[in-house]
């Protein structure tokens, strides 16, 4: 009895461990299906026609699941100087990202991600007609702010260092009132100059759920499998076991007496079975 409540408690923790693999499985194609539709809603959001930015009294219920990757159109004055340099990393190497405000009628403000500009064009004097007077319109994509920093990286907003779009703390840095709690990724409608370069927006997510699905599955089969082989195997170690062969022996001679009772029919029957 001591050796057998051991195996009786592996083989139970086996079979809590196939119903966990199974279900982390199922939890991976719960996600995929969840991801596919993401992925399709933004899809349609971007190839959509623009539409006008959420107004002022709309900012609050902005979220990155019902918002971000809108395809927006606004209307307003660039505020060239007060724009921002974001160090970024793009298709087109190193560099920064031109992050201006853009001040509507109304006079609220949306910062605006113009594009991309290499280290040579960090100093607007370098890329005077890319840097629009008077009205202009914008369209792109509506993003979500990103707040406090890049990997490892904070901002440092005293020392002009940006590794964010971090549409608070930029705004607060050059005293600007009533902005958006979003900005805008401005599509790749050539600037004068040829810089900033926008459209440079990767909208990419992830999606390897059905390998992790497959994966946990396949540990729940493997697993289940090795249950199988552990009873099995112990089903024909018993058989094996010299034990239970003394057993059967008894059981066999215990069957050839009672044939031999049922044979013997005379007065001293019991004579017979007793000097047996």
């Amino acid at each position: 009895m001591r050796s057998a409540r051991p195996s009786l408690l592996l083989l139970t923790l086996g079979m809590l461990g196939v119903v966990l693999l199974s279900a982390l499985g199922i939890w991976q194609i719960e996600r995929r299906t969840w991801k596919l539709a993401l992925i399709e809603r933004v899809e349609q959001r971007m190839h959509a026609a623009p539409v006008a930015p959420p107004p002022p009294s709309s900012w609050p219920a902005v979220t990155a699941a019902s918002d971000e990757y809108r395809r927006v159109t606004l209307r307003g004055t660039f505020l060239n100087a007060d724009e921002t340099l974001v160090q970024a990393v793009t298709a087109e190497g190193p560099g920064f990202w031109v992050l201006t405000p853009l001040q509507a009628a109304d006079g609220t403000t949306v910062l605006v991600n113009r594009g991309f500009v290499p280290a040579d064009k960090r100093d607007p004097a370098t890329r005077r007609d890319g840097e629009p007077q008077g009205a202009v319109s914008v369209t792109g994509l509506l993003r979500m702010s990103e707040p406090k920093g890049g990997f490892l990286r904070s901002n440092d907003a005293s020392a002009g260092r940006w590794y964010s779009r971090d549409v608070a703390a930029i705004a607060a840095a050059h005293g600007l009132s009533h902005v958006a709690p979003f900005f805008i990724d401005a599509d790749a409608t050539p600037n004068p100059g040829g810089y900033p370069i926008g459209g440079l927006t990767i909208v990419r997510f992830p999606n390897n759920h059905l390998i992790y699905a497959l994966t946990w599955f396949a540990l729940a089969l493997m697993l289940a499998g090795a249950l199988l082989r552990v009873i099995s195997g112990r089903s024909r170690a018993g058989a094996s076991d010299p034990r239970w062969g003394s057993r059967r022996a008894a059981v066999r001679r215990l069957i050839g007496a009672a044939r031999n009772l049922s044979r013997d029919t005379g007065p001293d029957a019991r004579a017979h079975i007793g000097s047996a």
